[in-house]
């Protein structure tokens, strides 16, 4: 170990010589190689053999970190990307946050006026995939829609009747809520008692008399409501039975806005 110790004492100007040497060498390829490279100047862009400037937050640009492909595929989430996965509206409706209002009543085939009663409507909506609003979300949503109203409402703001050939008359729309202008769960109608329906023999019951089926009770009505000046208001009730102009609503769905329904 001594012999060793003394050797690289004796020897260590010559070794370090050797080093200096090596670097010196090496120092000079690399500024040869650089030089053939054509070196750039600093850029806040990645360029072939430039210098990439760091930005006014000291930290190098999002942009000039380059991503892997299992990274783009998860900025895509998949297959899908943002456009398929943000909720939409349906065309022809109203964004009212959480769920869109059609911006018009909803259109009636030529054959279908008139028969446009509260079960109508409610059939209508759900095949077009939404729903019937209820009073409150119409009320809610006169300061975003034309609600229909009375004739001297404002035309800009409220669907009113301008067309005096069949007369001027005020209009009201159609919710789903349900009122009964009478006590009693008659009032809500009744399914009846079916000819040929038994009591329980085990208990004692005796066979019930036939009675007929009440689907569309006079006494229970859908609640109406009007524009009222973007206040919204209530317009009244009319029976189930009985037509009205209505409108749908829509859930938001995910994918690009599609048709009106669809």
């Amino acid at each position: 170990m001594t012999r060793i110790l003394r050797s690289l004492r004796e020897n260590g100007g010559l070794a370090a010589l050797v080093v200096a040497s090596i670097a010196f060498v090496a120092s000079v390829t690399g500024a040869a190689d650089a030089a053939k490279q054509k070196i750039r100047g600093p850029s806040l862009k990645p360029r072939p053999y430039g210098v990439l400037a760091l930005g006014k937050n000291a930290k190098f640009p999002a942009k000039a970190i380059p991503r892997v492909a299992r990274a783009r595929r998860a900025d895509r989430l998949g297959e899908q990307t943002a456009g398929d996965l943000t909720m939409n509206c349906p065309e022809t409706t109203v964004d009212l946050g959480t769920w869109c209002l059609e911006t018009s009543p909803h259109p009636l085939p030529g054959q279908d006026v008139g028969k446009n009663n509260y079960f109508y409507a409610s059939v209508a909506c759900v095949d077009d995939g939404g729903f019937l609003p209820s009073a409150d979300q119409l009320i809610g949503a006169a300061d975003h829609v034309k609600l229909a109203s009375t004739i001297d409402d404002e035309r800009l703001t409220a669907t009113i009747d301008l067309d005096p050939s069949d007369g001027l008359k005020d209009r009201r729309e159609m919710s789903s809520t349900l009122v009964t202008t009478q006590a009693g769960s008659s009032a809500a109608g009744s399914e009846g008692v079916t000819d040929g329906s038994r009591g329980d023999p085990k208990a004692g019951e005796p066979d019930p008399v036939p009675l007929p089926a009440n689907p569309q009770p006079e006494t229970t009505q859908y609640v109406t409501v009007y524009d009222n000046r973007n206040k919204g208001g209530f317009a009244g009730a009319k029976p189930v039975s009985q037509p009205e102009t209505f409108r749908c609503g829509y859930y938001k769905r995910q994918g690009e806005a599609a048709g009106e329904g669809g």
